[in-house]
């Protein structure tokens, strides 16, 4: 049985709709078997084309852009292997050079029909509410807990638990939990560590406390509480995308989510990636 790949290429992004265009053509010559594509790069190149989440039935993604465009894929596509070609400035996530894409992508492509395929994991967040029936979508970067807004005169009292016993409480905007990935990230501009791709940890980071909150890295199986008080509202959000209101006294917990983002083909060149950061 003929493996199905989808290629979602960046949108409004005509070097990574012609480059998806490409691969159309050479997978379909090479394999017999036309790929699908994303609805934007459908019109674009005139090809069949499914909504992205729709390609989470696909055995394989080919995710075309920068890191922003693989994690929108990530959201949409679950568990289902990505293979990401870099058009991005940094590329902590895209391993391929466009200059490669055709070897690499039917490298890929028939190590897929041989059922040889081997996937390197990236652990996700989940947030869910304690004492609550809610939990919000995975999080590749982060998930941040914060008050009604940030700045000046704002934030709420946060207390950050691990394990059940109190690291921080104190006034701040907020608090964050990062992964590896994701501490290139939003954990990063609020000081926090760097942390190697294949390092098994997470980081809780503190977002302008009014009390001195050193970065604290843990083993991803401990159980991580976050709770905010003393503020009208507040916010649990993933990715920067996914959010959910809190009404405060309210309590999250952050865990490391059953499915990971699995991603095939070479690894990122992590450290080369850092000289990369302004």
């Amino acid at each position: 049985m003929e493996a199905a790949v989808g290629i979602v290429a960046q949108r409004e992004n005509d070097r990574a709709q012609s480059l998806a265009g490409t691969l159309l053509e050479v997978l379909e010559g090479e394999h017999g078997k036309r790929p699908i594509v994303d609805e934007e790069t459908g019109s674009a190149i005139d090809a069949e084309s499914v909504p992205v989440d729709a390609m989470s039935a696909c055995d394989l993604v080919v995710s075309i852009g920068g890191d922003g465009t693989l994690l929108f894929v990530a959201r949409e596509v679950g568990d289902t292997p990505i293979l990401g070609i870099d058009l991005g400035e940094v590329g902590f996530l895209n391993a391929v050079d466009p200059s490669d894409a055709r070897e690499v992508v039917t490298g890929v492509a028939d190590r897929l029909r041989s059922r040889s395929l081997e996937c390197h994991e990236l652990v996700r967040l989940a947030a869910t509410g304690v004492g609550d029936a809610w939990t919000l979508g995975p999080a590749l970067n982060e998930v941040v807990v914060h008050g009604p807004r940030r700045g000046r005169g704002s934030g709420a009292t946060v207390e950050v638990r691990i394990d059940g016993r109190q690291y921080h409480a104190g006034h701040a905007d907020g608090v964050l939990v990062a992964t590896p990935t994701g501490s290139t990230a939003y954990n990063l501009s609020e000081d926090g560590p760097l942390i190697h791709p294949t390092a098994d940890a997470l980081v809780i980071t503190g977002m302008a406390t009014a009390e001195s909150m050193a970065p604290l890295v843990v083993d991803p199986g401990m159980e991580i509480e976050l709770s905010i008080s003393d503020a009208d509202t507040g916010y649990v959000i993933a990715d920067g995308r996914n959010r959910r209101p809190l009404e405060p006294p309210a309590t999250v917990s952050v865990s490391v989510a059953d499915d990971p983002v699995r991603l095939v083909g070479p690894r990122p060149r992590f450290v080369e990636a850092l000289e990369k950061l302004e």
